[in-house]
């Protein structure tokens, strides 16, 4: 199951992003925000990060305005890997060399038929596991 979460500046491309789960029959649980009424990101990048952290949800999307916020709250919490992703090769390389959990995007940077084909590379694109990479997290993770 993915974890959903946006801001105010997110709530549109969110909007899209949840048509296309429900097209393609993916599960997700939506943890706000359901308007384009001002709110605070972090409060969402952290919901959805303890969410995936804690392995209630597989992965998670994040949106906000330009993905930096809240991709820099997500990356806060133990255990996540939030990449803000603008473009589709990024969002296969950061699954298959980092194992990425979480993807961050920015509403007011990336247009809607771009931000799907991104999510869609994501979610589809598996960990590679080859031992540099996981030699590579494992030196990310390490305290």
């Amino acid at each position: 199951m993915l974890a959903l979460g946006c801001d105010h500046g997110g709530y549109p491309l969110m909007k899209e992003v949840i048509q296309y789960l429900d097209e393609q029959k993916i599960a997700y649980k939506n943890f706000g925000t359901f308007s384009e009424e001002s709110v605070d990101y972090p409060v969402y990048g952290k919901m959805v990060a303890k969410a995936v952290a804690e392995g209630e949800c597989e992965q998670g999307i994040l949106i906000c305005g330009t993905g930096i916020g809240i991709s820099i709250t997500a990356n806060k919490i133990k255990g996540i890997r939030a990449a803000l992703c603008g473009d589709v090769f990024s969002a296969k390389a950061t699954r298959e060399h980092n194992d990425a959990n979480i993807l961050a995007l920015g509403a007011r940077v990336t247009g809607p038929g771009l931000a799907l084909e991104i999510v869609k590379a994501f979610l589809e694109t598996p960990f590679s596991n080859d031992e540099r990479h996981v030699r590579r997290i494992r030196q990310i993770e390490a305290e």
